[in-house]
């Protein structure tokens, strides 16, 4: 067991492999979005790029779901075309929208415009039908403790995290990353009704140890606003 105390009401989800921890991520989205659809006309699913949650994505996948009603978004991207290597759009597609998955509808955070600003509108109005609030969120994590693109450094951050905020997404311009994004912002993605922190990582512990020393302070950690009870953390080493 790793050597980290839990706040209450967060429950952890350890496991020995990525793989064993994917697949337990994989049944507990299923079994809520399965639940959801059991009462409503459709369900929402945000997810995160990176490395760490592929495994996540190809065993959802294969997922027996009535993924016709699912709408899939992502937590961010960043402003580049979907034929770029780091295009999160393109991983989703690859890896997550395929097998039975193949049917979701996706709402893309990237359209036209030369910057995320110039777009934002054009994201916001492709949202429209966006089943809110979202049912399941995944989330990832940075070791400056940022999650999605709620980056410290970011300029817009404050605006991103405003929780009176009616906006849906924003623009973000970290100077640390290298390239400009687009983000869910904060005030949209705290109302999901399930939410998951998908970790890999004894550094990412340590990131955890210190979001949870200081926890009001959101904006030197942003993660810290997602570290709340019915929080679900899923970690492997």
């Amino acid at each position: 067991m790793p050597d980290i105390v839990w706040p209450a009401g967060i429950e952890a989800h350890i496991g020995e492999s990525a793989q064993h921890v994917a697949l337990e991520l994989a049944d507990a989205v299923a079994e809520f979005l399965n639940a959801r659809l059991l009462v409503a006309e459709r369900a929402s699913l945000a997810v995160s790029g990176g490395s760490t949650p592929l495994p996540f994505f190809h065993a959802l996948s294969l997922k027996s779901l009535d993924w016709g009603r699912v709408d899939v978004v992502l937590a961010d991207e960043r402003w580049v075309d979907e034929t770029d290597a780091v295009s999160n759009t393109r991983l989703v597609k690859e890896n997550l929208l395929r097998n039975n998955a193949a049917v979701a509808k996706y709402f893309p955070l990237k359209q036209s415009g030369n910057t995320p600003h110039a777009g934002v509108e054009a994201v916001s109005a492709g949202l429209a039908t966006l089943t809110r609030p979202l049912d399941v969120l995944i989330l990832g994590m940075g070791n400056d403790g940022h999650t999605a693109s709620l980056f410290p450094d970011a300029p817009e951050l404050v605006r991103a995290m405003d929780l009176e905020s009616r906006e849906l997404v924003a623009a973000m311009t970290p100077p640390s990353q290298g390239q400009s994004r687009i983000t869910l912002t904060y005030a949209l993605m705290c109302e999901a009704r399930f939410t998951a922190l998908h970790l890999k990582g004894n550094d990412k512990l340590e990131t955890l140890k210190r979001a949870f020393a200081l926890p009001e302070d959101l904006l030197a950690m942003p993660v810290r606003g997602f570290l709340n009870p019915g929080l679900q953390v899923f970690w492997s080493p």
